[in-house]
């Protein structure tokens, strides 16, 4: 019985890194060594035992680096994959654990193809004694090669958890079960003897979505606006004055900011910016208060404020209009 086809790019981070030694698990960074796509499946042989994987070269850059060009880039690339392997069963992207909730939400309100794509990262290195760069390698092709996988977006798998990308977001700079889904959890788990699925994500994924960036040469300007105590106006009118489309608050919990930030805000909504209120709590919905739609904010549901730009940034190249908008969040 022949094995499902299933393609790695490599991006570099973590997961392809190389240290000093075994016990270099923190400041191999330094060395600037990271193993491309091919020589990390050439490092986890295993991952062929599971599916035939075939290496995608990519830049490799920490993922403190990767943006709107590389999303682009890897858009295209997961375009012609599926083009040329009709038979190509899903595809797995090797990422820096930094942003990868980021790509992974990015790719699962963009991509147009039928195919799993699964983003993987690891939190030790690829040369670390223990690390678990090997075993989720393993486990992201096994995710991405299985058809119960299609059709709920873009997926991240750390440390044998299956996760929607809308959801999960990394919670610890250095353990090794980082990335939670601090509302409602992991899809299912990638056990020794089977993927055991449990809930699929209802919120509206790839690649029934409404957003169509191929050809776009940039995403329109969203900045993210932190709130504290005592925080005034100055961040806001930075953004705004240079040249922001949008706002996203990062604000108290439930969707609070101070009265001297809330005066900025306003402003800038009636300059045309549209602003979206978050919270830095890291769960829980933002609810539609009086104060917050009088203020002219529309509220980014339970989304964390590093997706709820990405978010407002791609509903910006559909439209300016607020109550479409505020769908838009209550859809995605």
């Amino acid at each position: 019985m022949s094995k499902p086809k299933v393609a790695f790019i490599g991006t570099g981070g973590t997961i392809a890194s190389i240290g000093r030694t075994p016990l270099d698990i923190q400041d191999y960074a330094v060395l600037g060594k990271m193993l491309h796509a091919e020589d990390l499946l050439a490092r986890f042989p295993e991952a062929q035992m599971v599916a035939d994987v075939f290496p995608v070269r990519f830049r490799n850059v920490p993922s403190t680096a990767i943006a709107w060009p590389e999303w682009k880039e890897l858009l295209h690339i997961c375009d012609r994959l599926c083009a040329e392997h009709k038979d190509l069963a899903g595809i797995v992207v090797g990422h820096g654990t930094a942003s990868l909730e980021e790509t992974a939400y990015f790719l699962s309100l963009t991509l147009k193809i039928p195919v799993p794509v699964v983003v993987v990262g690891a939190q030790r290195p690829a040369s670390g004694l223990s690390t678990d760069a090997a075993m989720n390698v393993v486990n992201a092709v096994r995710v991405a090669a299985s058809p119960e996988a299609r059709g709920l977006g873009a997926l991240v798998l750390l440390n044998d958890e299956i996760h929607a990308a809308r959801d999960v977001t990394k919670t610890s700079t250095g353990r090794l079960q980082t990335f939670r889904a601090a509302d409602f959890g992991c899809l299912g788990h990638a056990d020794g003897d089977a993927l055991a699925w449990y809930r699929k994500p209802l919120r509206k994924t790839a690649p029934e979505t409404e957003f169509a960036v191929h050809g776009l040469d940039a995403l329109p300007r969203v900045d993210v606006a932190y709130c504290y105590a005592g925080a005034d106006g100055a961040a806001v009118d930075a953004f705004v004055k240079a040249g922001a489309k949008g706002i996203v608050v990062a604000g108290f919990a439930p969707g609070f900011v101070t009265p001297a930030m809330a005066e900025s805000l306003v402003a800038a909504v009636k300059a045309g910016v549209v602003v979206s209120q978050s919270t830095r709590a890291g769960s829980g919905r933002v609810f539609p208060t009086t104060k917050v739609l009088e203020s002219g904010f529309i509220p980014a549901d339970n989304l964390t404020p590093q997706k709820a730009r990405i978010l407002l940034s791609l509903a910006l190249t559909v439209t300016k209009d607020p109550k479409e908008i505020a769908r838009i969040f209550a859809t995605y």
